[in-house]
């Protein structure tokens, strides 16, 4: 493969609420727009985030408990804590240079609770230990009754991708579960397939809700793309997502006619009303549905007439006003691609924008086409307010077209602080079109393409994260490479041994590799071992994706969490090692947390913080940020 010929980076401008030359060339879209006033678009210096408590998780091992809690983005900067094991404290000086405390022969059963150190005085308990008795917690589980489609075949339900959300608002973060059925579809695949069903559930494998949503809503990764986030600040996460008639919310009621059944011969539901629903968190309920958007329209817009393009579907969720939550709903990236922004506040959707690559305004700009099977958000140009990155192009905050690089499609994406010695965010693609670059280093800024690699075929994986303090910044690689690459495209050793996820999981601040049911540690001569999940099973098919993995427990570092063998519940895995390194709850950066919340969508990929998190970091970041 040729090697890439690294061009001058661009040098990066912030910039201010008034847009500048990046955006000057973009038109306003003018379908589907809602203006908003200058009150509620104008960026704030603080952002929204969920009231959590300290998460406090006690991992046992054979030589003791590893007790591991959260340093809140609320939290003073100079708070230390103590341990406490059933009242008594276990630590002789204040902790302060962690977060996590290694308890040594204690035995599984330990109850243990943390108290604060604010201004030199002890605040009172917190939350008990959430224990990992053997290494890992179960949640509970009853998965759906299987059935028999129309044509015949019989299926059963397996746990699939999760989500996380304070769904009751008691400071502990809730599951939010879709089950797939064994007879799932991707979209390029005809026949019929059973109901998707979505569960919320406690960590204690309480079930709070069931929505099945129904005949209607076709089964399969492109499908349901479901966002867990308290957009109106009332303190509880709210469920959004597609929904059709025959939807049957937590409480048992019906969306739309409960009768109808709009499958054709070959599966796929090409008619029929599409809506877009918010549920509570705490019931279920459908709080509102209202018409999704884009609708269908003609099925061959899309780029084919059988039912494949015009189902791809993407989800997130993005701080557009720079202070508060907003939904992303799209559809379509092969050809035309549409998204929607919606505000949920006072109980009802109001639509922020609608970029459209078929508008007047965006024809022939080069936007259509370039969307991949996932997309990813954050502040791109530094205003302060988030930006969508679909693939190889960018919308900013308002609806306008930021960029485009126009190199196609694409599996895989990263977007994060991957070079710490330049300010602001850097992004690495992969393409799937075989005319394309297999690999892209953007300044998601403004597109510019920093580096690339010569086309070379189907490149169908892609990951970039700090996995070796052999080098500086994050490394690069993909499933066609045969190296890891630094920031200026050189190769700087061999390929790690998996091409898929990551997890910050012993107690460096290097990431680690996740791929199946096992993390690993990379070197220069061959990866380590570190967890191999017992009786648990991926999902996702080659993806080979887990359910979850992020920072929903303990320190900063991520859980992982797969479905048993039988899908009778998800065995959650935190980590057992110790470490010196002090950092706010990635759960109170809001580029981590919307990356948590749009793991989920299509082709999942691992979110990534606002700052670089690796080996000789800075001292990281303290967010500004409020609990409702």
């Amino acid at each position: 493969m040729q090697h890439p010929q690294p061009h001058p980076r661009k040098h990066r401008r912030r910039r201010t609420l008034v847009l500048t030359a990046l955006t000057a060339s973009a038109a306003l879209v003018g379908t589907g727009l809602t203006t908003l006033g200058a009150a509620t678009a104008e960026a704030a210096t603080a952002r929204q985030v969920e009231a959590l408590d300290r998460g406090v998780v006690s991992v046992h091992t054979t030589d003791g408990n590893l007790v591991s809690w959260r340093w809140l983005g609320t939290d003073p900067g100079d708070i230390a804590f103590n341990l406490y094991r059933a009242g008594t404290k276990v630590n002789s000086a204040p902790i302060t240079g962690s977060t996590d405390y290694f308890h040594a022969a204690a035995p599984a059963h330990a109850d243990y609770t943390v108290r604060a150190i604010v201004d030199g005085v002890e605040q009172g308990d917190s939350v008990h230990a959430v224990q990992f008795r053997s290494g890992y917690k179960d949640v509970p589980l009853s998965p759906p009754a299987g059935g028999t489609t129309p044509d015949g075949v019989a299926y059963s339900y397996e746990a699939n991708d999760a989500s996380v959300g304070d769904l009751d608002g008691d400071g502990a973060l809730d599951i939010v579960l879709k089950w797939q059925p064994t007879n799932a579809k991707d979209n390029s695949q005809s026949g019929y397939t059973g109901n998707t069903v979505v569960d919320g559930v406690r960590l204690d494998g309480t079930r709070l809700w069931r929505i099945d949503l129904g005949r209607n809503i076709r089964s399969g990764a492109h499908y349901t793309q479901f966002q867990v986030y308290d957009y109106d600040g009332d303190g509880r996460a709210e469920v959004a997502m597609k929904t059709a008639d025959g939807t049957r919310d937590g409480t048992g009621a019906v969306i739309g006619s409960s009768s109808a059944d709009h499958r054709n011969s070959s599966g796929y539901v090409l008619s029929g009303p599409e809506y877009l629903t918010m549920f509570d968190g705490r019931s279920g309920r459908a709080l509102q549905s209202v018409g999704y958007v884009p609708a269908r329209g003609s099925v061959s817009s899309w780029g084919d007439s059988y039912g494949n393009r015009v189902d791809r579907f993407l989800a997130g969720t993005a701080y557009l006003d720079g202070s508060r939550p907003s939904l992303i709903m799209a559809r379509g990236y092969y050809t035309r691609t549409v998204i929607a922004a919606w505000d949920w506040r006072n109980g009802s959707f109001t639509r922020r924008w609608t970029f459209d690559t078929n508008s007047s305004t965006n024809a022939g700009r080069g936007y259509d086409g370039q969307g991949s099977h996932s997309l990813s958000v954050g502040d791109v140009d530094g205003d302060g307010k988030d930006e969508i990155v679909y693939g190889a192009m960018a919308v900013d905050d308002d609806g306008r077209g930021l960029w485009t690089t126009r190199t196609g499609h694409g599996d895989a994406q990263h977007l994060g602080d991957l070079d710490p010695s330049h300010p602001g965010l850097e992004y690495f693609k992969v393409s799937e079109s075989r005319n394309q670059p297999a690999e892209l280093y953007i300044d998601p800024a403004n597109g510019a393409v920093n580096w690339k690699l010569s086309p070379c075929c189907d490149n169908g994986r892609g990951v970039a994260g700090d996995i070796w303090a052999g080098n500086d910044g994050a490394e690069v690689w993909s499933a066609s490479d045969t190296a890891v690459r630094d920031e200026a495209g050189a190769a700087k050793g061999r390929e790690p041994s998996s091409v898929n996820f990551l997890s910050w999981w012993d107690g460096d601040p290097v990431r680690e590799l996740l791929d199946g049911t096992h993390i690993d540690k990379y070197g220069p001569s061959g990866d380590t071992r570190l967890l191999t999940g017992y009786g648990v099973h991926s999902a996702n098919g080659t993806k080979a994706t887990p359910s979850l993995s992020g920072d929903i427990l303990g320190d900063w570092r991520e859980e992982v969490i797969w479905p048993t063998s039988d899908n009778r519940a998800l065995r959650i895995y935190s980590t057992p090692y110790e470490t010196t390194t002090r950092i706010t709850t990635l759960l109170h950066d809001t580029m981590y947390r919307t990356g948590l919340a749009w793991q989920n969508t299509a082709y999942n990929q691992p979110p990534h913080p606002s700052f670089f998190l690796g080996d000789r970091m800075a001292t990281a970041p303290r967010p500004a940020v409020y609990t409702p």
